[in-house]
């Protein structure tokens, strides 16, 4: 028989859910999302649990084992409350998200003794890492998404390291050495931020997609901002190394792919800002799960 878990990703531009196999294969007629962004309320959120929940559980095979949820939001998250507080999402601060996703599944699996396990999403997507992608057999590694905001998770020995709240890897909030002083590494280095920092230079674009084709045509600007995107990301990675002695460190989110060099340059930024060998030796690496990365991290709190 089987086992199946339903997995549950919430970011501030979207809510995605979809089961996912025991050997991390993601169901793709489970897979379907619904909008969040900055405006959405608890009502808001509440409806698209149930409704990305419902669909996924509806894909459920006959006669699998389905061993629960796993959930990964961006946070910062309360595990002992099952509630979250996300940076990007003001008015879904406190909002009972465990409780919605276990009411969700009593409904559309007809359990009512299914397990939600909550994490931050970052952490959730450096376990997928750890167990099935780049970071697959390392001992210490952390993956990062650089997107509409900036987040990351830390795997030591196969485990993820929560810390004392569970919030441990939100590498966005650290301060962006070099850069301000003031400014945090995501209010620096994502998506958003960059188009903002770029437009403020004189660039014409609006876009995330317009900075990379116009940086792929040679506007100077467009590519500055790429660059200084990759830079405040590398200094930080190079500090987060010497401090956690990384192996490898994989790099996903949506902002990443602005240029085909991204990963390159953050990489080569590592390497000269770390300030001790071990640290400068860590492989920066691509995801090895792309899309998938944050389904297949959450449905692993469930099945590992």
């Amino acid at each position: 028989m089987t086992r199946i878990a339903l997995a549950v990703d919430l970011g501030g531009t979207k809510i995605e859910a979809g089961l996912v196999d025991e050997s991390g294969r993601v169901l793709a007629a489970s897979r379907n999302r619904r909008p969040t962004g900055r405006e959405i309320t608890h009502d808001g959120l509440r409806e698209a649990v149930s409704a990305v929940v419902g669909y996924a559980l509806e894909q459920l095979p006959r006669g699998a084992d389905f061993v629960g949820a796993g959930v990964g939001s961006a946070g910062p998250v309360d595990l002992r409350e099952g509630t979250i507080s996300p940076v990007n999402m003001p008015h879904a601060r406190g909002f009972g998200l465990a409780e919605a996703v276990s009411d969700a599944v009593v409904v559309g699996a007809g359990s009512a003794n299914a397990e939600v396990t909550l994490r931050h999403d970052g952490g959730a997507l450096a376990l997928a890492e750890s167990w099935l992608g780049a970071a697959a057999g390392s001992r210490s590694s952390l993956s990062i998404v650089v997107s509409t905001g900036v987040g990351g998770g830390i795997v030591v020995e196969g485990k993820a390291i929560g810390g004392a709240s569970g919030n441990a890897g939100h590498l966005g909030q650290v301060r962006a050495a070099g850069h301000g002083g003031e400014l945090t590494l995501e209010e620096v280095a994502s998506g958003p931020a960059s188009v903002q920092w770029a437009r403020l230079a004189g660039w014409k674009g609006t876009t995330g997609e317009q900075l990379s084709e116009d940086a792929r045509r040679g506007d100077r600007i467009a590519r500055d901002a790429i660059v200084r995107s990759a830079d405040a990301v590398g200094r930080a990675l190079a500090d987060a190394s010497v401090l956690l002695d990384l192996d490898v460190i994989a790099i996903s989110g949506g902002f990443s792919f602005v240029s085909d060099d991204y990963v390159e340059l953050v990489g080569a930024v590592v390497r000269e800002w770390a300030a001790l060998p071990y640290a400068r030796r860590t492989r920066v690496v691509r995801s090895g799960l792309g899309a998938d990365g944050p389904l297949v991290g959450a449905a692993a709190l469930a099945l590992r």
